[in-house]
């Protein structure tokens, strides 16, 4: 923001000379798609940060390949980014992109279905050459043979006006085809009157050792902007106004983002040394990779040879009393699970966070699932609960992380957070909040005896945490194990009633944090039709829905739950107002399967299994067909 006594930086957007009309639009949703090389989610992100600045909300949907390697011009190659901006209030990234920005025939082949009907594709015309219609699978050209005839096509030779645009530079052909995504971009920045000022810091920045690429991105930027303006290819701009947002800071902000952020935040609130201990894993990498950035907030991070490393290393900083965090995917869960048995047997507060993926086994690494509800609850030898809470927004991975380390060091238990690649990769516009306003949570390691009396299994009354001593604290030396322990001494025991009184201590600590979970939010009358339950990453997709059916004037209702270990104490009572109930997820019904075990709730269940998030128009088409009484 410029003020009075500040130098202004002259405009890097070209000034308009082609007068043209311009429409506005509530809200678009645009689809970059090419191969990764092609710098398809690099420019989401830039016209996504660019978007944001605008003050434009949005949502953004990353789609990453799954082969790091696949072949250039292959289907299995093929990177996305939906971007879904508007001048109101929006929750996802949209159900059916507008424009589609194709830079080869397998990117058209792949996204082609989802395009909506007389959508714009913009394509770049050089790279629709028949050696890429045969990586593609593509019989003749799609350009010529009349199979877009029901979309606007836009044909730009993008590679070829990019080379023109670096003509004397000295680069090289791979060098030039690299920065066609900036040109392309420059088009989209001029079609929705975006500035380009963002992105040319950007470029500075990023390429500052490299003063030729800085120079060959921004020609090419303003290349495309200036071929958009001169050619007449569109006889109209749109323009997607600012949304009434509330006032205050914001950033944009992905799920693994804000989970980083939260843990830090969780540190430095409790006033202990946060330690990572973690192996890499899609899609929960980002993690461990932005944490290792805040080692001035006395932050720890320890990348682990494997995950048994990383889980057991936490504990032993959990024992030496610190904020013990590990983080992974569903196949590293399963290589946890024996430590995350430790770290309940020996009573110690510790964050396991689990980005879902497409599962089982290695499965889908890039995409999107929610099939690790059942693994998280139940998935141990023993009985050997565990509290188990999940982030519904990019933006609320800051709370839940918060929250589920408030758990795990209150009740002195571990706490798994669920989060999904969905959440994880996209992201939102987050209003950065007051320190003031985040919860504080003192955390004790008072023995609560004198050395003589000192208990290690002694427990508090209301939480059943036990004492959280440091080792090394004169006179309160103990003993800790995976075997099990006696009643309040933590000595080794085989006593088989003490056994069961040790596990039944253990579940009623996890059934007891129910006195931390709210009261059950409905959105929606407290009674109707139907209510939506859902979880996790489903929340946009639901709300989104039931607030454009409650719009129609449909008896529907929906309640999301952050809570899934112990479920909300009112949520059965909750779900007998309404007359069905239905469990939307992306897994073939773990959540309903609990709730209907629980409650004997007859739901209707809508899975998904794809990889891909939920789409508006299904939850939509699923309560409609409950309510005319086809389910």
């Amino acid at each position: 923001m410029n003020t009075d006594t500040e130098e202004k930086k002259p405009s890097l957007t070209p000034k308009r000379q082609r007068a043209v009309p311009v429409e506005e639009l509530d809200a678009v949703t645009i689809r970059f798609a090419g191969d990764s090389g092609d710098g398809v989610q690099l420019t989401g992100g830039q016209f996504t940060t660019t978007t944001a600045l605008a003050g434009n909300d949005l949502s953004t949907f990353p789609d990453y390949p799954a082969e790091i390697r696949a072949p250039v011009g292959t289907l299995p190659g093929v990177s996305g980014f939906q971007i879904h901006f508007s001048s109101r209030d929006i929750l996802t990234p949209g159900d059916q992109p507008q424009v589609l920005v194709a830079f080869n025939p397998a990117a058209l082949k792949a996204n082609i279905k989802d395009l909506e009907a007389g959508g714009t594709i913009l394509v770049n015309t050089d790279a629709f050459t028949p050696g890429n219609f045969k990586k593609a699978n593509i019989a003749t050209n799609p350009l010529e043979d009349g199979s877009l005839s029901s979309y606007r096509l836009i044909e730009v030779p993008m590679t070829s006006l990019t080379t023109n645009a670096l003509d004397g530079m000295g680069m090289s052909p791979t060098q030039v085809s690299r920065c066609k995504n900036f040109f392309a971009l420059g088009i989209m920045y001029w079609l929705y009157e975006r500035p380009m000022e963002t992105t040319v810091d950007w470029i500075q920045h990023k390429f500052a050792k490299n003063p030729a690429h800085i120079e060959a991105n921004i020609r090419a930027l303003q290349a495309g902007w200036s071929y958009a303006e001169t050619t007449e290819i569109f006889a109209r701009t749109y323009r997607v106004k600012k949304a009434p947002i509330t006032p205050g800071r914001y950033r944009n902000i992905t799920g693994n983002d804000a989970t980083a952020l939260g843990l830090v935040a969780a540190s430095k609130l409790s006033g202990h040394t946060l330690f990572l201990g973690s192996y890499p894993i899609t899609p929960a990498s980002d993690i461990l990779h932005n944490l290792s950035k805040y080692k001035a907030f006395g932050v720890k991070t320890f990348q682990a040879e494997d995950e048994i490393a990383a889980i057991t290393s936490a504990i032993g900083a959990a024992f030496a009393g610190h904020l013990a965090i590990t983080t992974t995917s569903g196949p590293g869960v399963a290589l946890k699970t024996e430590g995350l048995g430790l770290a309940v047997m020996t009573e110690l507060p510790l964050v396991l966070i689990n980005v879902q993926r497409g599962g089982p086994s290695t499965g889908l690494p890039t995409k999107t699932e929610q099939a690790d509800l059942f693994q998280a609850v139940f998935g141990r030898n023993g009985e050997c609960p565990v509290a188990v809470l999940a982030a519904a927004t990019p933006g609320d991975c800051f709370t839940m992380a918060i929250e589920a380390c408030r758990w795990a060091m209150k009740y002195r238990h571990p706490v798994i957070l669920l989060t999904d690649g969905y959440l994880a990769n996209g992201s939102e516009p987050w209003k950065i909040p007051a320190v003031a306003d985040l919860p504080s949570f003192a955390v004790s390691h008072d023995p609560g005896a004198a050395p003589a009396e000192f208990k290690p299994y002694a427990r508090d009354p209301k939480t059943l945490a036990r004492p959280w001593v440091i080792p090394g604290t004169p006179g309160y030396e103990h003993r800790i194990g995976g075997l099990e322990k006696a009643n309040l001494t933590g000595n080794i025991s085989y006593d088989p009633d003490n056994h069961e009184l040790m596990c039944r201590l253990r579940a009623d600590k996890v059934n007891g944090m129910t006195q931390d979970i709210p009261p059950t939010v409905v959105n929606g009358p407290e009674k109707a039709e139907v209510l939506v339950v859902g979880w996790g990453s489903t929340y946009g997709a639901i709300t989104t829905a039931v607030n454009e059916l409650q719009k129609a004037g449909k008896s529907v209702a929906s309640v999301h739950i952050r809570h899934i270990h112990p479920l909300p104490p009112d949520l059965g009572a909750t779900l007998a107002r309404y007359k069905r109930v239905i469990v939307a997820e992306m897994n073939f019904g773990q959540l309903e399967t609990v709730i209907r075990a629980k409650y004997l709730a007859p739901t209707v269940g809508l899975h998904k299994m794809k990889g891909q998030p939920f789409k508006v128009s299904e939850i939509k088409a699923k309560v409609e067909a409950v309510l005319a009484g086809k389910e």
